[in-house]
């Protein structure tokens, strides 16, 4: 059995979540067992402000790498960071990771082509929704990416920052969350939405509209189960 390493914090709710998932999903698989894990949980507003000034891109990646360090140092034989947005820098991360990394853009991926989607909505922080680094993993499956008008994106980010990434679920938001789902699939004819923020599966807690809603909490940390039980 392999140790698992979690880099947290981006944000708390999230990676709590992470924690009961694969506890949960450790159990099922192993008949009542329980998974060895390390959690390094991480300064969320740090981050925040690192990301907010481009100029300091580099200076986020060797943090974030850092922290990996610490989680190898204290055991942890693979790591997983627990939020979507720092996977802006994953590759980057990864090249100066000394344990393997499981990236939570490309296990959603491997999800949406299994399921046979070829166009999907993308919703998360405005940094995710507006960079490419969804778009680069997914399109090696010929799956292509849509994503919210500029207005809900701004929308989505405000109610992420301000409400779900502590936790306070509103049923106005969950409401507007999915009015803007529905416009996508007005609009786009997207076939599935990819819950691209950690703490979106807070509020949009399942399907709706006849099409899957890939949790991208619960596909990351069913992987990490899948990885540490590996031979």
């Amino acid at each position: 059995m392999k140790k698992i390493g979690i880099i947290g914090g981006l944000g708390p709710e999230a990676t709590i979540d992470y924690y009961r998932i694969i506890i949960e999903s450790y159990r099922e698989k192993t008949k009542g067992g329980f998974p060895a894990i390390i959690i390094n949980s991480l300064d969320m507003s740090e981050f925040s402000c690192m990301m907010m000034k481009a100029r300091e891109l580099d200076k986020t990646t060797k943090w974030l790498a850092n922290a990996v360090t610490s989680l190898h140092r204290a055991g942890a034989d693979f790591a997983l960071i627990a939020s979507n947005t720092p996977h802006i820098m994953f590759n980057e991360v990864k090249a100066l990771s000394s344990i393997p990394m499981l990236s939570i853009v490309e296990e959603t991926c491997n999800v949406a082509d299994k399921l046979g989607l070829k166009k999907i909505g993308l919703l998360g922080t405005k940094i995710t929704m507006s960079a490419d680094f969804y778009q680069k993993v997914f399109s090696k499956k010929d799956i292509s990416i849509v994503v919210p008008s500029k207005q809900e994106q701004d929308y989505i980010h405000k109610k992420l920052v301000t409400e779900i990434i502590f936790n306070k679920i509103l049923e106005q938001t969950h409401t507007e969350l999915l009015t803007i789902i529905k416009n996508m699939i007005d609009r786009a004819q997207i076939q599935g939405v990819v819950l691209g923020c950690t703490e979106l599966p807070l509020i949009l807690t399942k399907d709706e509209f006849g099409i899957p809603f890939l949790n991208t909490t619960k596909i990351h940390a069913e992987s990490a189960v899948r990885y540490c039980l590996k031979d």
